[in-house]
């Protein structure tokens, strides 16, 4: 299928206006939990890693941040203790970055916030064959 300049431009801007909503009303909510959006994704991340948690370098490309900014994000998560970083005892310059207790109830409270905007802003204005399709769509599109 051909797309012109113009379908491009308005699939563009279909998707920066979604993403800003849903950003926009994700990040208030998850405010009242005390997370950013950023934290969020860290949190997540981290929840699914396997003992003794995941490595700096690992996590970088699945929150798509810049290492300075994800360094700085981990240092202030250690800081209110949702995370532990310790040293990796396989490589010297590595670090592991681990979920704690604290961590855990943070996510656990803002999931239904984040499942709540998501179904609100998303899900609820698709059928069940639109959420499949754009699943898949969305996807295929963040794979690199």
């Amino acid at each position: 299928m051909e797309h012109d300049e113009y379908t491009c431009a308005r699939a563009f801007a279909a998707l920066a206006a979604a993403h800003a909503r849903v950003t926009e009303d994700l990040g208030a909510a998850l405010a009242t939990c005390g997370l950013t959006i950023n934290d969020y994704e860290v949190l997540v991340r981290l929840d699914g890693a396997p003992p003794p948690g995941l490595r700096v370098r690992d996590l970088a490309p699945a929150v798509r941040l810049t290492q300075p900014s994800l360094s700085r994000l981990l240092v202030r998560l250690a800081q209110q203790d949702l995370v532990t970083r310790t040293g990796d005892p396989d490589d010297r310059r590595g670090v592991l970055v681990a979920l704690t207790p604290a961590g855990k109830a943070a996510l656990d409270r803002a999931v239904p916030l984040q499942a709540r905007i998501v179904r609100e802003l998303l899900l609820d204005r698709l059928t069940a064959e639109e959420q499949d399709l754009l699943a898949r769509a969305l996807s295929r599109i963040g794979e690199k």
